[in-house]
């Protein structure tokens, strides 16, 4: 059996759904095998290739990564890439969109020697019920303000972004909430003067439906490239989701036993 790793460029892609997905996984995740890692592996190896490639950076030097870390385990994938992206010596930024961030994945990329940026901003506590809703709605907006200013300036300065905010363990097409869903916005108008960094999306583009492509509204990244896991995700290959993946790669994690024995949502 082959060695789970970088598959490289799909050609011919066959699309499974969510919980397809899932449910191959489950006995490797029972079975404790790091599909985490392999999956960090190989998004890691993808974006070197690409630091690397002069159609993409042409410049001299290691290349700069900036990071939309989410809350789940599509920011884990994203985390622990980083790390191994700056044990190679490349300068990675690392910017907190989600309430919650992978503790194990965030150690690592620091402790490589990554650099968090910001987070959203913690409640805080002992604050009257009758003016609660009121004090974390004023939060909200100004940590999706202040990490969108600081995005789009972080932004500028890369050469990729990885797209790590929402992956496949939402249901439906999923609009993205504050502080995220200003962040992008910040990225999509750098993209819209062509300002924006390459981008990479980390399983899926954030806030598609794994299942249709679909979308909730615009609120989301359109990335240069897709590197996904296990499977070719169908949404990836019908609907809005289509257009916005950009060119997909396959890493595979050492689910393909399981997958063969289902049929696909969509055959290619």
């Amino acid at each position: 059996m082959a060695r789970p790793g970088y598959r490289g460029m799909v050609v011919d892609m066959d699309g499974y759904g969510g919980d397809q997905v899932r449910a191959a996984e489950r006995p490797h995740l029972e079975a404790g095998e790091p599909l985490m890692q392999r999956a960090a592996d190989g998004l890691a190896r993808v974006v070197g290739d690409l630091l690397d490639d002069p159609a993409v950076r042409p410049q001299d030097g290691p290349g700069s990564v900036l990071v939309l870390a989410g809350s789940g385990d599509n920011g884990g994938d994203a985390l622990f890439a980083a790390a191994r992206l700056a044990s190679a010596g490349r300068h990675v930024a690392v910017v907190r969109v989600g309430r919650r961030v992978h503790e194990a994945g965030l150690a690592a990329a620091l402790g490589a020697g990554a650099r968090l940026l910001a987070g959203p901003t913690p409640p805080r506590g002992g604050v009257a019920a009758a003016g609660a809703a009121d004090v974390l709605r004023a939060a909200v907006v100004s940590d999706g303000e202040r990490l969108a200013a600081l995005t789009a300036e972080a932004a500028e300065r890369a050469d990729l972004l990885l797209d790590g905010v929402l992956g496949i363990g939402v249901q439906g097409a999923t609009a993205l909430r504050s502080p995220a869903r200003e962040v992008v916005d910040a990225v999509r108008e750098l993209a819209r003067d062509q300002r924006a960094p390459y981008v990479v999306a980390v399983d899926v583009p954030s806030g598609i439906d794994v299942d249709t492509g679909g979308v909730a509204d615009d609120h989301v990244l359109h990335a240069d490239v897709t590197v996904t896991f296990g499977a070719v995700k169908a949404g990836l290959l019908r609907g809005p989701g289509a257009t916005l993946a950009g060119r997909i790669e396959l890493v595979d994690v050492g689910i393909g036993d399981e997958l063969a024995a289902v049929e696909p949502l969509v055959r290619t």
